[in-house]
């Protein structure tokens, strides 16, 4: 049983049934189409009792709040990642309650997953059969694997920094891969490829940016979701999230407004959208008080965070929104400051995340020194994508590696040298 009631482009808003499959908005104007749900009907079914009693532990655990029917799920075990108390790495940070949502335990290694399971599924609902995207290596690896799942076929234009580590994880999954050089002029040339294939061979789109796909924006906000149960439904003070688009911390923003309006809480934490210096025009644009519509792209992106060099946030009139409605704010990082959270991250709490997923826990140190965030507050940061992305990277950052004989004499010496000892 659906429970959308309609979909409304964010811009021009004109309104779609939900029978009508739309995609993208026919104005043309780059509006997202926002889904809306019955949210007096849910009531009587979502509730803390029933929810917490459901077996499923994946996004389907929510199929009320999902535009697809549970019917043409394409399951890989998506969504349901632990929520970790980072003690010891709280205590580094002088941060009391530091929470890490580790999205590095989906299926494809990344929080994609919960968007390209909802994508996938709705194209399987209205009979595609290739689908096209636009993405910096994860969304595309992660649309890959359920297409493939799926029986479909997948094309896919990815920014030619992307990892050798995704570009391989994506041709494993069957996906049809095109490299394209690096972003000029502040325009995604992977996004003008693939618009250009949608108009050519009418192909389905599936980024994830809303305003070429609404459905994978909805996978996302299950990360509200969870993050409500996992805390026993009590309120936390703050939600950071690496962002790039802008979809993510849209999607994180729809999934705690849904939580409000079914009563199922009656707070929001303040959502945080983090972004890398060398690519942040949304979060200056939180921070300089100006409108969506005002918003440059950024001309020529440079961070070590790949994942996160979207030159223009397509779903950061949403973010903004959430910014506004939850007093929230937004951040910034430097690509060292990156990788020390990296770092510490693994060193701290055994979680391996690439420089991207690694953003928010960079900003929560980064506040919390900035006395933005107090010692004693819950903060949750997403931890989004696997270092397993890219290799290559952390061994760079690393250095070289003791190498030696069977030396059992010397063997003291070694280990003084390992730990400093000498």
């Amino acid at each position: 049983m659906s429970y959308v009631i309609k979909l409304e482009c964010s811009r021009c808003h004109r309104a779609y049934e939900p029978s009508e499959n739309p995609v993208m908005c026919e104005s043309g104007d780059m509006g997202r189409l926002d889904i809306y749900y019955d949210y007096e009907r849910m009531k009587e079914i979502l509730t803390r009792k029933t929810l917490g009693e459901r077996r499923e532990t994946d996004v389907w655990r929510w199929r009320e709040l999902l535009p697809v029917d549970e019917d043409f799920a394409v399951r890989l075990g998506e969504g349901g990642t632990p929520l970790l108390r980072a003690e010891r790495l709280g205590e580094k940070y002088d941060i009391s309650n530091l929470y890490l949502k580790d999205e590095t335990r989906n299926p494809t290694a990344s929080f994609k997953d919960r968007s390209m399971a909802i994508s996938v599924a709705k194209a399987r609902e209205i009979g595609v059969r290739m689908a096209v995207t636009a993405s910096s290596g994860n969304a595309a690896a992660a649309l890959a694997a359920y297409a493939a799942r799926a029986g479909m076929t997948v094309l896919a234009f990815v920014l030619h920094t992307a990892s050798d580590a995704k570009v391989a994880q994506l041709k494993l999954y069957g996906a049809k891969v095109v490299k394209v050089k690096g972003v000029e002029r502040g325009k995604d040339p992977t996004v003008e490829m693939m618009l250009e294939a949608v108009r050519r061979y009418g192909l389905y789109p599936s980024p994830s940016f809303g305003p070429f796909n609404p459905y994978q924006v909805e996978g996302p906000k299950t990360i509200s979701y969870e993050l409500a149960m996992d805390l026993d439904w009590v309120e936390y003070g703050w939600l950071l999230a690496p962002t790039g688009s802008g979809c993510l911390a849209a999607g994180l923003w729809k999934g705690l407004r849904d939580l409000v309006e079914l009563d199922l809480v009656s707070w929001y934490p303040r959502l945080v959208p983090v972004q890398p210096e060398g690519n942040s025009p949304l979060a200056r644009a939180i921070m300089d008080g100006l409108d969506f519509t005002e918003i440059e792209p950024e001309g020529s992106p440079r961070t070590i965070a790949t994942g996160l060099s979207d030159p223009y946030p397509w779903d950061g009139d949403a973010a903004m929104e959430g910014v506004r409605r939850t007093g929230g704010r937004a951040a910034i990082v430097g690509d060292d400051e990156i990788v020390d959270a990296m770092k510490d991250l693994a060193r701290y709490e055994g979680v391996f995340a690439e420089p991207s997923g690694s953003a928010a826990v960079a900003a929560a140190k980064k506040l919390r020194e900035d006395g933005v965030i107090d010692r004693g507050d819950r903060v949750v940061a997403l931890v989004t994508g696997s270092g397993l992305k890219d290799l290559a990277f952390t061994s760079r950052i690393l250095g070289s590696t003791l190498e030696v004989g069977m030396e059992i004499k010397k063997l003291g010496e070694i280990v003084d040298q390992l730990l400093g000892n000498s």
